[in-house]
């Protein structure tokens, strides 16, 4: 006999809530494992999140065993991590072994990470709120790679998400961006468990969060109660039932958990109209807690409705308010301590029990003919990621220049912009060359690219102003630039999802960012959270230091190099002449569109100040091009060199980067005429220099042997007093006299600035002339 539709459904969700079990015991044990099986790490706990995994458990085995495709992506909250790990091992992606190694040096991470867990992760997820938007920025590149590349298969982004993660403000900047508009195929599911770290939050007043989100132009949908209690709001007296949860405090309503039977009802009865408690004399004591405790997000049936209204909503964003119970399933379920909270090794030994395993079976997967193990292996097949047709991983061949001759005198500001226009008329690389920036874009220079290229829109647009202006504003499909509103962390939350167009939607991009230096820090958590994740891409801050002079302190920046030179995964780059830059530049996109290259991010440090130009093209003759430009894109070469013929005893050498370049090559002349032989050191990328020299320094302290020879080793004189000097903070560059085994002062700026004029400035800062020949002879005297 032919199985009937409701027959059907009910061993499915039979097998679900099987499922949904075996996800949390494993969740559960995983961090357990961690934390009383691992022996002593150092006096410190491993931690996990017990309370804060078991929330998320029905969400997420609604999702992956009977909604989403292998197309779709997702970002994990990141609480979540062992349920992630548990679903991905029952999918038969993750090794067994992996399981007993949560927080374990190569085992699995705390927190979900594209670069660093051994199963498919979509997108790295930790610093709060960051995973949540991610999945907003990469819909909104997909949506650009489509109408420059042609459709991709249809994928949802997804972001599972903390309700605590509403408190942070980047989630805010990138909903009402208009870069992030109209996405219908983002889905959000808030955890609306009501807790936070150490407390229950008194009235998350959710419905606030839904106008909210509703006045962004998001669709909004909850899932609050359960199948039990909605069928008990149809009884007589439903209606009673339904008041009486909705005004009760969280505090009061979570306290519910922890009690059972009789104890449940006089608790849940107090200050209850009197056919509340009518309604309630028709279920036993033992059916109270699994009515009064059935929310909607660990209601199947609820989740699933949720999920099929956000699909058929195709012109915005959605959001789903799942109410659910931190540590659900659980005998810390409640709690308003729970969050640290670790399960004894009796309540382990429980839940094992109950959920029909023991010691011999207790990391097992399901029997392939297990109602569960048809399951999983159906969710595994409709999940497998296969290799897609319209993935375009063909290297572009970058040129390693861009060609032209500059202006005699230019700040790298300017010369950014030629070249970034001149790029335009490359047929391969122009149409893979995509800007962005938070409402900068003219004065970084982005004018002339974007007359040429247009601004991108999800369709045509009217350009009200014309054409006649500077800057002309055509926005349509076809344009290549997107314009932020004023928010940095939504920049680098753009820029780190272009550059993971590759992998996500099957296209890379060369994704280049524009961005006041002094405001780099303000999306300092973005940037940091992009260069983890493995996106290659190109940020430019300018203008740069105090060489903007007339601003004042708030627009200038000092330890932006610093954050540079110290942030793994980033680049640093400093030119102070407009060829170096024209071979950095080219040089940073070669590695971000060569797929067998490191993954990395480059920043570019420019300045708004005019430069002569002159120096460089000495040194370009006295070197040649093919050793210059080793020099540049290595991170330094001798500007200035003062020859072999002087004693050691009267040198010095000049170590700078960026615009001070004139103040030093000055001083180096007037050294010469006290008759001290002074080297220039243009130190074109700080980054690659010093990354260079600390690796090898590190290799060589692993194997016990001496360091290999690098870069730094080349252009610097050994023991030669050495005097850096930057527009920047000077522990940057401080570092060289080291490299050169020799004394050193540094200069830089390491106070706040004021407004004046860059002679001023620089007098302040003990970046003048007069300044740097002092330091020299005070090195010398070292």
């Amino acid at each position: 006999m032919p199985e009937s539709v409701g027959s059907r459904e009910a061993n499915e969700l039979a097998a679900l809530e099987a499922v949904q079990r075996r996800v949390l015991w494993l969740a559960v044990r995983i961090v357990d494992a961690a934390n009383r099986e691992r022996g002593d790490i150092g006096g410190i706990k491993v931690g996990g999140h017990q309370a804060s995994s078991a929330s998320m458990v029905t969400i997420m085995t609604a999702l992956w065993f009977a909604h989403l495709g292998r197309d779709d992506r997702v970002a994990v909250k990141p609480h979540a991590s062992p349920v992630f790990h548990a679903i991905e091992y029952l999918l038969g992606e993750l090794d067994a072994s992996y399981l007993t190694r949560l927080r374990d040096l190569g085992g699995l991470q705390a927190y979900p990470s594209r670069t660093k867990d051994p199963d498919r992760v979509d997108f790295s997820t930790g610093s709060v709120g960051l995973g949540a938007v991610a999945p907003l920025f990469a819909a909104a590149t997909r949506r650009y790679v489509d109408a420059h590349f042609g459709e991709r298969p249809a994928t949802r982004f997804v972001a599972l998400l903390g309700d605590a993660e509403l408190d942070e403000g980047n989630v805010w900047e990138a909903i009402v961006d208009p870069v992030t508009a109209g996405l219908g195929n983002v889905l959000w599911v808030v955890d609306l468990n009501r807790q936070s770290l150490d407390r229950v939050i008194p009235g998350v007043k959710a419905r606030r969060l839904e106008r909210m989100f509703e006045e962004s132009g998001w669709h909004v949908t909850e899932a609050k109660y359960g199948t039990r209690l909605q069928e008990a709001f149809a009884r007589p007296h439903g209606d009673s039932l339904r008041d009486h949860i909705d005004e009760m405090s969280n505090e009061a309503y979570q306290s519910l958990f922890a009690l059972r039977g009789s104890a449940l009802r006089d608790r849940f009865l107090e200050g209850a109209r009197p056919e509340v408690s009518t309604l309630l004399a028709h279920y036993d004591d033992d059916e109270l807690a699994p009515l009064l405790h059935n929310l909607g997000g660990h209601d199947f049936a609820e989740l699933m409705r949720c999920f099929r209204e956000a699909d058929m909503v195709r012109d915005r964003p959605s959001v789903v308010f799942a109410y659910t119970v931190k540590g659900w399933g659980l005998p810390i379920a409640g709690d308003p301590l729970n969050h640290s909270t670790l399960l004894n090794e009796q309540q382990v030994a429980d839940l094992r029990l109950a959920v029909g395993l023991d010691d011999a079976t207790e990391w097992d997967r399901f029997d392939p003919s297990s109602p569960e193990g048809a399951l999983c292996a159906r969710a595994a097949a409709r999940l497998a990621r296969h290799s897609d047709p319209h993935v375009v991983h063909a290297p572009v061949a970058i040129p390693a220049a861009v060609g032209g001759t500059p202006p005699a005198r230019v700040s790298t500001q300017e010369a950014f912009g030629r070249l970034l226009t001149s790029l335009a008329r490359d047929e391969a690389v122009a149409p893979l060359v995509v800007t962005t920036s938070p409402d900068v874009s003219v004065s970084t220079n982005l004018g002339g690219w974007i007359n040429r290229m247009g601004v991108f829109a999800p369709d045509d647009r009217p350009d009200w102003l014309g054409t006649e202006r500077l800057l002309r504003w055509r926005e349509s499909p076809a344009g290549q630039h997107l314009e932020l509103g004023i928010s940095e962390m939504n920049l680098f939350m753009l820029l780190g999802q272009l550059g993971l167009s590759g992998d996500l939607s099957g296209q890379p991009l060369l994704p280049i960012g524009t961005v006041y230096d002094p405001f780099v820090c303000r999306g300092l958590d973005a940037l940091i959270y992009a260069v983890y994740s493995g996106a290659r891409f190109v940020v430019v801050g300018t203008p740069s230091g105090v060489t903007l002079s007339p601003e004042g302190g708030a627009h200038q920046s000092s330890i932006t190099a610093s954050i540079g030179i110290e942030l793994p995964g980033l680049v640093l780059s400093e030119p102070a002449y407009a060829q170096a830059l024209d071979w950095l530049l080219c040089d940073a996109l070669a590695r971000i569109a060569d797929p067998s290259a490191p993954s990395e991010a480059a920043y570019l440090r420019l300045t708004t100040r005019p430069v002569e130009q002159a120096p460089f093209v000495a040194a370009r003759e006295r070197l040649g091009d093919d050793e210059l430009r080793d020099g540049v894109l290595r991170g330094a070469y001798r500007l200035v060199d003062a020859g072999d013929a002087v004693a050691a005893a009267s040198r010095v050498q000049l170590c700078a980067a960026g615009a001070v370049m004139p103040e030093v090559v000055a001083a180096a002349a007037a050294l010469e005429d006290e008759g001290v032989a002074a080297d220039v050191v243009d130190v074109t990328s700080p980054g690659r220099l010093y990354g260079e020299w600390q690796s090898a320094r590190r290799t060589a302290v692993r194997e016990a042997r001496r360091r290999d020879e690098v870069h730094a080793d080349r252009v610097l004189r050994r023991g030669v007093p050495v005097v850096t000097v930057h527009d920047a903070a000077s522990h940057a560059l401080a570092w060289l006299p080291a490299a050169a085994a020799a004394p050193g002062v540094s200069l830089g700026v390491d106070a706040f600035g004021q407004s004046g004029a860059i002679a001023d400035l620089y007098a302040a800062n003990d970046l003048s002339t007069d300044a740097i020949v002092s330091a020299a002879l005070l090195a010398l005297e070292s």
